[in-house]
C-alpha cells in the first residue's frame, strides 16, 4: 500500500507539472526505478499511466486547444506518426539508446525557449500581423517530438515548446495548450502500441495508480498553470529543462 501510495503522489507531480510545461517523467520514472522496476518496464507503465493526467491537462486548456483548430489537425498526425515510431523503437532497441541523444536535445530545446522572445519579434516583423502558420518545419520538428515521445517520454513537453515558441508565433499559452493535446495524443499511441505489443510487459498495478494522481495533477496544473505569466511560464520551463538534464547526466 506504501509503495502505491508513493507512485499516486509522484503520478499527482507528474500530471501537474505536464500541464504546465512537460518533464513529468523525471518525477514518476525515477521512482518506479528505486522501486525496483525494469527501466523499459517503467517507461511503458508510466506513459500508459501518464495517459489520464493528458486528458485532464488538454481538458484544462480547452480554449486555447479550440482556437487553434487548424493548426491542431495539421500538426496532430505529425505527433501520432512520431509516437508510433517511437514506441517501436523502444521495443528493438537497447534500453540505453537514449542516453546519448536526450541530453543534446534538451540542451537544444532549453536554447530555443530562451531566444524565443527575441526570434517572435523577428518573425513578426517579417509578417507584421501574420496568423500561426504550420510550415513543413514545424510538422517534421512535432513528429522528431514525438519520436522521442513516444520512446522515453521524459521532458517531451520542454522539447515540443521550444519548437513551437519558435516556429510557431502565437501566445506562450496557447501554444502550451497546443502542448498538451499534442503529448497527451503521443502517450495515447505509445501506450496503445505497448499495450497490444508488450502487454505482459507492464506493471499494470503501477500504471494505475499513475494514472490516478495524473488525471488529478493535470486538472489543477491546467488550472493555475494559465494564471503564469509568459515570463513566469519560460522561467519554469528552463528551470524543468535543467533538472532533467541534470538528471540525466548524473544517471549516465
Amino acid at each position: 500500500m506504501l509503495e502505491i501510495a508513493i507512485v499516486i503522489l509522484a503520478g499527482l507531480a507528474a500530471g501537474g507539472i505536464n500541464a504546465v510545461v512537460g518533464s513529468g517523467t523525471l518525477v514518476t520514472f525515477p521512482v518506479l526505478i528505486a522501486l525496483g522496476y525494469p527501466p523499459v518496464v517503467a517507461t511503458m507503465s508510466n506513459a500508459i499511466g501518464l495517459v489520464a493526467g493528458g486528458v485532464s491537462g488538454a481538458w484544462g486548456y480547452r480554449r486555447e486547444i479550440a482556437a487553434q483548430r487548424r493548426t491542431v489537425m495539421a500538426l496532430l498526425p505529425a505527433s501520432a506518426a512520431g509516437a508510433l515510431t517511437g514506441s517501436f523503437l523502444l521495443l528493438a532497441l537497447p534500453d540505453d539508446t537514449f542516453e546519448v541523444v536526450v541530453p543534446v536535445l534538451l540542451v537544444a530545446a532549453l536554447g530555443l525557449v530562451v531566444v524565443q522572445p527575441r526570434l517572435q519579434k523577428w518573425v513578426a516583423r517579417r509578417r507584421p500581423g501574420a496568423a500561426p502558420v504550420v510550415s513543413p518545419g514545424l510538422v517534421v520538428a512535432v513528429y522528431l517530438a514525438g519520436v522521442y515521445g513516444g520512446y522515453f517520454a521524459a521532458a517531451q513537453g520542454v522539447l515540443l515548446m521550444g519548437v513551437l515558441g519558435v516556429l510557431l508565433a502565437q501566445d506562450l499559452q496557447m501554444s502550451n495548450g497546443l502542448k498538451n493535446l499534442l503529448v497527451g495524443a503521443v502517450n495515447l499511441i505509445a501506450a496503445i502500441t505497448y499495450t497490444v505489443v508488450a502487454f505482459d510487459r507492464i506493471a499494470w498495478t503501477v500504471a494505475g495508480a499513475v494514472a490516478a494522481g495524473a488525471l488529478a495533477g493535470g486538472w489543477l496544473g491546467a488550472k493555475y498553470g494559465r494564471l503564469l505569466s509568459p515570463v513566469w511560464l519560460r522561467v519554469v520551463i528552463v528551470a524543468l529543462g535543467l533538472t532533467a538534464l541534470l538528471r540525466m547526466v548524473m544517471a549516465g
